[in-house]
């Protein structure tokens, strides 16, 4: 089976910090993520939905650091649904968004001053940059940014198609047809 949301939205209020009885430390954040479409007059319609994501541990103490009301966040968690009992003994439901990774997509200087340096993420278990990855940015080409050896994905040359093999453009203008 599979359980699987992932959202790109902004953050509707400064998240706060809380811990719960074991002390392990949490946040919930209200993510908005808009639709825009045609109705049937042909006008054109904005809606928002509002998304509720809770995050824990570590990922918790970094969104409650960089993160502020804006901020622009990519999730990608799990759906959970929990029951409560209100005030008044009323028995009440929730479906939210359990955080697995959380990347913060600001750029540095734009919107939100939230985000410092343009796309942190904070995920368990993610492979990290190595410091010459970020000491040049980001675009070092000649340095692979990864602690574990992986190379970054190449693009196809103008000669090649998305799986690198030789196009008609290159061989074919030397086959003779006459």
């Amino acid at each position: 089976m599979l359980n699987k949301a992932m959202i790109i939205g902004r953050i509707g209020q400064d998240p706060e910090l809380r811990y719960g009885q074991s002390g392990t430390p949490f946040l919930n954040l209200g993510v908005a993520t808009d639709e825009t479409f045609t109705d049937r007059d042909g006008n054109r319609q904005e809606k928002t939905e509002w998304h509720r994501v809770v995050v824990y541990d570590r990922m918790a103490q970094n969104c409650a650091t960089y993160l502020r009301k804006g901020s622009l966040v990519y999730v990608e968690g799990s759906l959970r649904t929990r029951k409560w009992q209100d005030n008044q003994g009323q028995e009440r439901q929730t479906t939210e968004i359990r955080a697995q990774r959380v990347q913060f997509l600001d750029r540095k200087g734009a919107g939100s001053d939230a985000a410092q340096g343009g796309q942190n993420q904070y995920e368990s278990q993610a492979p990290q940059r190595d410091a010459g990855y970020r000491r040049n940015g980001g675009s070092d080409r000649s340095h692979s940014g990864w602690q574990d050896g992986r190379q970054p994905p190449s693009r196809p040359g103008p000669d090649q198609d998305r799986n690198g093999y030789q196009g008609a453009g290159s061989e074919m203008d030397e086959v003779p047809f006459g």
